[in-house]
């Protein structure tokens, strides 16, 4: 079988890519576990690393997800495909361009569901929404599987639309599609992002690099968070979920920690004394558009229904140090 990682330029999906090299398999639509033949990266941009050998071909195409066309020649026609829907414009910057926000979220989002209408009904979609999805007097806490979505934010309303669509498109054979609802994902290396949620990694990395992070919430601001890794198994397990388990809600609540700067210094100094690590500072620098936009989400989500489903839990945050410095600072 083929898979199809759409945005795989981008942090996730390049760390999908590598764990489904290792893995070499997936349940497809036989309904058994099927070998990984091929892999195909889709993005506008790849960052210029080689491409790893391995026995399974890897591709890299550079399109548009907004171009249908792009989209077409990017999926093909091969029947055995899975595709992982990952490529999106992220928070902050959907607030500050609406119009591309609708263009590549959602027309991005139509244009992957079409493609894989086209190769028919077995074809497994893996969809990565939000907690942005959530939002306004609906809000409760935590929020779970079952609380009406009503964001407000462009990116959540994106998001909203395509988690319904992949549910009628699933609804009417289409294809079968499931949606893994992200709380935010920590510990994301490199440079600070435009998303509105990019403080939650930073508070994490830049003390970790001997550098100072500008905070622009507040202290005791609650936000739910989990850890890369566990975001990757928890796509793969739940592509790999038999169709009947989902029912007619496709989307998943992935489980998560309600985090704080507060709680995030105290685990920094934690993992600091254990491996006599010296920290940078995180000061405060609040930025009334990113408060507001981190207010209006949820500050805990409930992730029962996953767990009981077999996801995986989401772990400490001095396990999600220690997995940041093993893969970024100390890799073996």
């Amino acid at each position: 079988m083929r898979v199809i990682i759409t945005g795989c330029g981008g942090f996730l999906g390049h760390q999908l890519c590598q764990k489904l090299l290792a893995c070499g398999a997936l349940i497809g639509e036989s309904g058994a576990e099927e070998p990984l033949e091929e892999i195909i990266l889709f993005d506008r941009q790849f960052p210029s690393k080689p491409l790893p050998e391995t026995p399974i071909h890897v591709e890299q195409r550079v399109g548009n997800v907004d171009s249908a066309d792009d989209v077409r020649a990017a999926v093909g026609t091969h029947r055995s495909t899975s595709i992982f829907h990952l490529a999106s414009m992220v928070s902050g910057e959907c607030e500050e361009r609406f119009d591309d926000a609708l263009r590549v979220n959602l027309d991005g989002g139509r244009n992957i569901f079409e493609a894989a209408r086209a190769l028919g009904g077995k074809t497994r979609v893996v969809f990565a929404s939000s907690i942005a999805c959530f939002g306004g007097d609906a809000m409760q806490e935590p929020c779970t599987d079952n609380t009406k979505l009503t964001p407000q934010t462009t990116y959540g309303i994106t998001k909203t639309i395509c988690e319904l669509l992949l549910n009628d498109y699933t609804r009417k054979g289409f294809f079968d599609g499931r949606t893994a609802r992200l709380p935010t994902v920590i510990i994301r290396p490199g440079k600070p992002n435009a998303a509105a949620s990019s403080w939650a990694s930073g508070m994490f990395r830049e003390p970790l690099s001997g550098e100072t992070c500008l905070l622009p919430v507040a202290r005791d601001q609650r936000h739910p968070m989990t850890g890369y890794r566990t975001v990757i198994d928890s796509l793969i397990a739940l592509h790999n979920l038999p169709t009947e388990a989902l029912g007619r809600d496709r989307a998943l609540g992935l489980p998560a920690l309600s985090v704080t700067p507060n709680l995030a210094a105290q685990a920094l100094q934690q993992v600091a004394q254990e491996l006599n690590l010296s920290l940078g500072t995180i000061e405060d620098q609040p930025d009334a558009r990113i408060q507001g936009i981190v207010a209006n989400w949820p500050v805990a989500v409930d992730g029962s229904r996953a767990l009981a489903l077999g996801l995986p839990a989401a772990p400490s945050l001095q396990t999600l140090i220690r997995d940041y410095l093993e893969d970024f600072i100390n890799p073996r």
